[in-house]
């Protein structure tokens, strides 16, 4: 079998890509499970804390990039990479000792050509235990890619990553620590729900006060009784009332904005700057 180091003549196979911003809490933990890699690249939005000076310990390949979106920031990264394969990791997650291993052999063994990239399933972290219900396991995620197959798009949130070729499943897991307390989620819905708010204006014309409620409600109860959040006992049902009221805060900023737009008042509803 041909040696997957002479696909690249650098000798560069493997590349971990992150992109961050004001993560100094988390970069060092999360590229310290990259260590293993050929190469590590970090694409950072011009944070104001001490990630970019930790990212440092790490790779010389540090590159500052104003924000232009999630699919945008890891394009650019991916443009930096020399490694024929790219792993993408957030900030705030981990590569497992597990998903090292099976990630090494593979690359080792050489995929097969029609395989673009690989689906890995994710463990979710909230207030220090793992999600296991609620629809957050096993959270399946391509995040790792032949770089010539594959780039995002330029959704506001939940970015795609468009791959061309066939993707396969790994077993062994991401660990992903999402909100580490009730406050970091607080702060990351009130982000998340104003990108929410314009991806979901490029289909929606109109809200009124059933869809406010109906979604909000309707999320909630999925969440908790068709995904069995209830089994994650007090943390489930925290995560629960969260993901409805991410909905509910989601659609309500949306109002806003056709109202602000009808009425002719303007203003700068754009979604919060990472």
């Amino acid at each position: 079998m041909t040696d997957p180091h002479k696909e690249c003549s650098n000798s560069i196979v493997l590349t971990g890509l992150v992109i961050a911003k004001n993560d100094e809490r988390t970069i060092r933990d999360c590229l310290n499970s990259l260590k293993w890699v050929d190469e590590i690249i970090v694409v950072d939005a011009e944070s104001e804390d001490a990630t970019v000076e930790y990212a440092k310990e790490f790779t010389e390949h540090v590159f500052i990039k104003p924000w232009a979106g999630f699919g945008p920031q890891k394009n650019f990264a991916i443009e930096q990479s020399r490694g024929v394969w790219i792993l993408i990791v957030d900030a705030d997650e981990r590569v497992t000792d597990d998903l090292m291993d099976t990630i090494r052999e593979l690359i080792r063994s050489g995929p097969k050509s029609h395989i673009a990239g690989y689906r890995i399933p994710r463990r979710n972290y909230f207030y220090g235990r793992w999600m296991q219900y609620g629809g957050m396991f096993p959270d399946l995620q391509v995040r790792l890619f032949r770089k010539d197959r594959g780039r995002y798009d330029d959704t506001l949130l939940h970015e795609h990553l468009v791959l061309h070729g066939d993707i396969e499943q790994l077993k062994t897991c991401l660990d992903h620590y999402s909100v580490p307390t009730i406050q970091h989620h607080v702060r990351k819905m009130i982000q998340y729900t104003s990108l929410g708010a314009q991806e979901k204006l490029k289909t929606l014309r109109k809200i009124t006060y059933r869809s406010l409620l109906g979604h909000h409600a309707g999320t909630m109860l999925k969440t908790l009784v068709l995904r069995r959040g209830w089994n994650d006992g007090v943390h489930g049902c925290v995560a629960a009332m969260f993901a409805g009221f991410y909905t509910f805060v989601k659609y309500a900023k949306a109002y806003e904005i056709l109202k602000s737009v009808s009425s002719g008042s303007g203003g700068n509803h754009g979604a919060d700057r990472l």
